[in-house]
């Protein structure tokens, strides 16, 4: 019982530094690790190699993955292929049922872009069809925030799922996590679709512009990039790893379908995640245009291992200090409690969902609550290959509920879509409740029919 206690006070201890006090997640959970090891009652001799072990291995095994991932996203944010793949998306789907058509833009740009970039680069795009179509602004901030979410949190390249898939060792199976990942994502955007669409003709006031600002179109936002990219070539920097690393998943099925010859080697060595990753990124390089193209890759390449540093620390700091926990005899307790219980799958979705209500951070909840499951899944009955994929997808599910005042995310659709704050909490905050507990609901039917 003291250990649990213990337990609670540490992440207790996260929550009020990271929140409050806006310590970096990455000393938070380094410093849980640490207090966690003497509170626990580690072997002096241990604590260190415990902590290092964790940090390096976790670095090793998803460090390139992720820092290749977030320069995919960066030159699809500069060189304007998010405009191009919306583009793309329009002429397919067209503005008929615009709300629809922002989901689905949102639901494939934030694959490889972070979810509060991508509503600032479609922002215009939101206006402009929103004018065009006479519907609520307000439906269509939800419909592109939602979908811009859904695949933010449950489908990788985005660092959030990874680095979830590489805490509970199941990195080597984004194949699997990419294809389920992508069904769950879809069921909570059309959740939150037909939120959406409860405002569509409703009449919300919203702020006045600030004086003196003007907006931008989203013609002056697509002429501000220049030319843009081909629309099949913006797409290939996702659609390859994707691709790549689900024919390595199909490779590896029993009946190996592409036999046991070169063929299978081949499609196994490229469909490793940073090899495919690797290939993607030199895919997006053709996305760069003009002259001083290889100035702009390098700006772009440093400024992506710029963004993802952060992500890389906090995640292996997290797998710190879920390595103290295995070591500890909280995981004992836990099973031995938890086990008797029989939510399964609830177990990861709940302590998700407590900590990012709590802290506002989906990453900093999907690393922290993925550290903490490892050593509980067997006694949760998922220490399965596929019970560790879809608690990534669980935690995923609970990082999105629910956004309000302490999530950067909140802010950023509410100021940009000029909504005010009262009003924000009444129509962005239920969505992502919606969408979170529709995706949960998602992941515990697959449980069902796959465990």
């Amino acid at each position: 019982m003291l250990d649990l206690i213990v337990l609670l006070v540490l992440v207790a201890g996260i929550v009020l530094v990271t929140a409050k006090f806006k310590i970096s997640p990455f000393l938070a959970l380094l410093g849980a690790a640490f207090i966690g090891a003497f509170a626990f009652g580690l072997p002096v001799e241990e604590i260190i190699p415990t902590i290092t072990e964790s940090f390096g291995k976790t670095l090793g095994n998803i460090g390139l993955v992720i820092l290749f991932g977030t320069m995919i996203g960066v030159i699809l944010e500069r060189s304007g292929a998010a405009i191009a793949m919306a583009d793309a998306l329009i002429k397919l789907i067209g503005t008929r049922f615009p709300t629809l058509t922002m989901s689905v833009i949102g639901y494939i740009v934030s694959i490889p872009v972070f979810c509060d970039s991508g509503f600032v680069i479609l922002n215009s795009l939101r206006k402009a069809i929103a004018k065009r179509t006479g519907v609520s602004l307000v439906a269509m901030s939800i419909a592109l925030m939602t979908g811009l979410y859904a695949t933010h949190t449950l489908v990788p390249p985005t660092p959030g799922p990874l680095a979830a898939a590489a805490n509970l060792e199941v990195d080597s199976h984004l194949g699997l996590l990419i294809g389920l990942g992508l069904i769950v994502a879809a069921v909570s955007a059309l959740a939150a679709l037909l939120y959406a669409n409860t405002f569509l003709k409703r009449d919300i006031e919203l702020l006045p512009l600030p004086e003196g600002e003007v907006e931008e179109s989203y013609e002056d936002l697509k002429a501000a990039y220049g030319k843009l990219p081909n629309g099949f070539v913006a797409f290939l920097p996702i659609l390859i790893p994707i691709l790549l690393i689900c024919l390595a998943s199909i490779a590896k099925l029993p009946g190996l379908p592409f036999g046991e010859g070169g063929l299978a080697a081949t499609l196994n060595f490229i469909g490793t995640p940073v090899v495919a990753l690797a290939l993607g990124l030199i895919s997006a390089i053709f996305l760069l245009r003009g002259n001083g193209k290889l100035e702009r890759f390098n700006t772009q390449i440093a400024d992506g291992i710029t963004i993802s540093a952060p992500i890389l620390m906090i995640t292996a700091a997290g797998a710190a200090f879920g390595g103290v926990l295995g070591k500890s005899s909280i995981t004992t307790f836990l099973a031995d409690n938890l086990a008797t219980l029989g939510i399964g799958i609830a177990v990861p979705f709940i302590v998700s969902a407590a900590l990012k209500t709590a802290q506002g951070s989906s990453t900093v909840a999907m690393v922290t609550t993925s550290a903490m499951m490892l050593p509980l899944l067997p006694a949760l009955g998922l220490g399965s290959d596929i019970g560790a994929v879809l608690s990534v997808l669980a935690i995923g599910a609970g990082a999105m509920v629910v956004s309000h005042a302490n999530d950067s995310y909140f802010w950023v659709v509410s100021q940009f879509s000029r909504i005010p704050t009262a009003t924000a909490y009444r129509t962005l905050t239920p969505a992502t409740l919606i969408q979170g507990v529709s995706a949960f609901v998602a992941v515990w039917v697959i449980s069902l029919i796959m465990l």
